[in-house]
């Protein structure tokens, strides 16, 4: 059955699964048509005992949205997947194969939803052969070799980063301006709810400071203190630290709050603490981009800052005040995370770029 849709040739499917949700939309071209966050009740997730036991149920949520907007498999052109926590990648995308399935299901850095998503496009392409591709893995790694000490052997530095959607922001500054990504030295700062900074150096993502090492968000603590973060185990439990860097720090902790929104009508309505606890988020993410000015030798084109909190003109004001010496600071709010899958896709259906071969780098 055709769907009405005209551009066939460049209809690309985009899954994006998070812990109780299944992101998918439609895109014909750059376009988007159509986009759906699917639900995963709680208690509906808590029944599997493991996180792949939910790939049936996933899939099953995608086939039914594209059946209420009648498109069958075969019209789609290509499906992209959010990369998973993979073994450390290149960027730009990788088809999906045998041996990224493997690594996913049997030995992947964490467990993570975003694992799903190769597996669901794989389950859906499969049956009609249609080209399947991760774009852009939260794991791409292309540090140069001073980056990865972190002052213990057994310890490396990990590259783990919002990359997808700082690449893509990256690469649309660089169009905007009439230039090429491969050209510029940047710094992206992805401020949601997790915050991280990474370091872009004529096209390549050289270094990156992870949420786990960078500002405070609204519910992750990030940098701590080490010796006193020891201090914690040792007092209150393994599962107190990881509690703080996942979802009882940040905002949370100090203001009994996960969302900036909130923050942002106390600070209007004369809570000086809340506005304090907001300054000190922007001057811990400016102290960041600082800190990848110093990977770049300072030779920076521009200071991108991105991300669902960027939409805050007061948090995204104070960091441009602190950094704005450094390079032009250009604000691109939202997560975007979507429309990066669908335009990293589009440009190897368009022949701008190949996808690599998961394992054969």
């Amino acid at each position: 059955m055709k769907t009405g849709y005209e551009g066939k040739d460049e209809l690309i499917l985009v899954i994006n699964p998070g812990s109780t949700s299944t992101k998918v939309a439609l895109f014909d071209g750059d376009a988007e048509r159509c986009r759906e966050s699917i639900e995963h009740k709680a208690e509906d997730v808590a029944k599997f005992a493991h996180i792949y036991d939910q790939l049936p149920m996933r899939t099953a949520a995608v086939r039914a949205f594209l059946e209420a907007h009648n498109v069958a498999i075969g019209d789609l052109s290509c499906i992209v997947a959010r990369g998973g926590i993979l073994p450390p990648v290149k960027a730009g995308a990788y088809v999906v194969n045998d041996a990224m399935l493997d690594t996913l299901r049997n030995r992947p850095r964490q467990l993570h939803a975003s694992n799903l998503a190769a597996m669901i496009a794989h389950e859906l392409a499969g049956a009609v052969g249609l080209p399947c591709y991760i774009y852009d893995s939260v794991a791409v790694d292309e540090f140069e070799d001073l980056a990865r000490f972190s002052g213990a052997r057994e310890l490396p530095r990990p590259s783990l980063s919002h990359a997808l959607n700082t690449r893509a922001m990256c690469i649309r500054y660089a169009d905007e301006q009439g230039k090429r990504y491969e050209d510029l030295n940047l710094i992206a700062a992805h401020l949601g709810g997790g915050i991280s900074v990474n370091a872009h150096r004529r096209g390549r993502l050289v270094d990156v400071i992870p949420a786990e090492d960078c500002a405070f968000s609204t519910e992750r603590a990030g940098n701590l203190p080490t010796m006193s973060l020891l201090e914690l185990i040792r007092k209150e439990g393994i599962d107190r630290a990881f509690a703080l860097e996942r979802g009882k720090g940040g905002l949370v902790s100090y203001l009994g709050t996960n969302s900036a929104i909130e923050v942002e009508r106390r600070i209007d309505s004369g809570d000086r603490e809340a506005e304090t606890v907001f300054q000190s988020m922007a001057y811990q993410v400016a102290k960041c981009i600082g800190e990848m000015a110093t990977v770049l030798m300072g030779k920076v084109d521009a200071i991108i800052v991105t991300g669902g909190m960027a939409h805050s003109k007061r948090l995204t004001g104070w960091i441009a005040e602190r950094v704005g010496f450094i390079a032009p600071v250009a604000v691109m709010p939202g997560e975007n995370e979507m429309q990066a899958l669908a335009i990293g896709a589009l440009r190897v259906l368009r022949g701008q770029e190949k996808a690599r071969i998961f394992g054969a780098d």
